[in-house]
């Protein structure tokens, strides 16, 4: 891959889906394995097909906590994105539960062929059932404020009617949307006032994405092409298309969902999707399962920095190259969290074009002419009043950190820690391994501060 992507196409963990189902066992405890439920919860009604009017969390760590810290995805992501990182969160701070968010779009994925023995087939060869934009007009009106009503229905339940701490925070985009939901006005109630802390990984607002080199597509002039795209039936973004491996909005994520249900359970297995992979993506030498995903997804191989890991590299020999892991995040984690399977996944096929509008405008932080004209309802940016944790990889070069301490220094927030670690890329937070990762050994003393 040479073309190098948007912003908006990695605002969420280029990833895969994985498949530990509701109440499926998780990490060891001393009381034995514990349970990681992945749960519906009914949400207002969005004109969508039957199924959608509900959004899900997948909770790690036990019911007793008296914090929940809620994370949502970024762009294209979903919640199996932070399961790993959650259930090191909870081992690092007791009386801590973790409920990482799906957004409704999850409920349009034909995610059934990761059940059937031979996936690539199913997805590969066209059997599984695909969003047609053409009959999918509802998606117009799924944008941010759909997006926050939804995830205020999640933060309540965490809540527990005001028995436990609600900790919001996500990944990138993620980080956007958590605080435009600190700052929105909810039928006169602040959006803060329901939050303990935010969390930002790797995204922001006020500029926390210029040091990308992408800009923010939030000029009126630019909005007003876009909303007409959307209104002319454009109503799935797909930046996706540019990687290469299919032109429909779900195209790629199949691809990357395939690639880790591969390299999980036969990850020395020579690769079942290297003979079919375009031309210009396929390895010039035979690879393994395993190796096959590390060429997707490690900054070695070409890929922005924005959607890889540091993983490691081809074996030097062999007939059938594997992998060696070099790097802070190996690819038995990465494979692991992309193994594939119905639900949770980290993949969101179909991300609303309308979301991708909102989010950008919503950079700005502030109640302006364009923000209201959209129906943002971003009224409490300056007393915004909760602590705030932020942490930046190389991907935006020291922007996220400088947006973060400029929305605490016009606003109330009481306190912020700000951390960075260059060595990490865009996906290296939700994946690398505990004993290299700085967002868990720095994010767990705030988590764990808090009173």
């Amino acid at each position: 891959m040479t073309r190098a992507l948007s912003r908006r196409s990695v605002l969420g963990g280029m990833a895969g889906g994985l498949a530990l189902t509701s109440g499926v066992a998780g990490p060891a405890t001393a009381a034995g394995r514990v349970r990681e439920p992945y749960l519906p919860l009914t949400v207002g009604a969005g004109g969508g097909p039957a199924g959608t009017d509900q959004v899900h969390v997948l909770k790690v760590g036990p019911d007793t906590a008296h914090t929940v810290l809620v994370l949502v995805p970024g762009m294209f992501g979903a919640a199996n994105d932070f399961r790993l990182l959650a259930r090191d969160l909870v081992r690092a701070v007791p009386g801590v539960q973790v409920w990482a968010y799906d957004r409704r779009e999850e409920n349009l994925a034909d995610r059934t062929g990761f059940t059937t023995a031979d996936p690539a087939a199913y997805y590969l060869d066209g059997h599984y059932r695909s969003q047609d934009p053409a009959t999918s007009a509802f998606a117009a009106g799924w944008g941010l404020a759909r997006t926050l009503q939804d995830l205020r229905t999640v933060v309540r339940a965490a809540a527990l009617g005001g028995r436990r701490r609600v900790v919001l925070g996500g990944h990138s985009w993620g980080a956007t949307t958590a605080m435009a939901y600190a700052a929105w006005d909810f039928d006169g109630r602040p959006g803060h006032r329901d939050l303990a802390a935010l969390v930002l990984v790797d995204g922001g607002v006020r500029g926390a994405f210029d040091g990308t080199g992408q800009p923010v597509h939030n000029s009126p002039g630019e909005v007003r092409e876009r909303l007409a795209a959307i209104d002319g039936g454009a109503v799935f973004d797909m930046t996706l298309s540019a990687v290469g491996l299919g032109s429909r909005a779900e195209s790629t994520q199949i691809w990357y969902q395939l690639g880790g249900w591969y390299a999980h359970r036969d990850p020395r297995g020579r690769s079942v999707l290297q003979p079919r992979m375009p031309d210009a993506l396929r390895p010039p030498v035979p690879v393994t399962n395993a190796a096959l995903l590390g060429t997707l997804v490690d900054a070695g191989f070409g890929w922005p920095n924005d959607i890889s890991v540091h993983s490691g590299h081809l074996a030097d020999s062999g007939d059938v190259r594997g992998w060696t892991d070099t790097g802070i995040t190996p690819i038995s984690r990465v494979a692991t969290a992309y193994a594939g399977g119905p639900e949770p996944a980290v993949w969101e096929w179909y991300w609303p074009a309308r979301l991708s509008v909102d989010l950008d405008v919503v950079d700005a932080y502030a109640d302006t002419d364009l923000a209201r004209s959209l129906g943002l309802r971003l009224l409490h940016t300056t007393d915004l009043a909760t602590p705030l944790y932020a942490f930046q990889t190389s991907y935006a070069k020291g922007t996220i950190v400088s947006a973060a301490r400029e929305v605490a220094a016009n606003s109330r927030v009481p306190y912020g820690r700000y951390e960075t670690d260059n060595g990490m890329n865009h996906l290296d937070p939700l994946f690398a391994a505990p004993s290299h990762n700085t967002l868990t050994r720095t994010l767990a003393p705030f988590l764990a501060g808090l009173r």
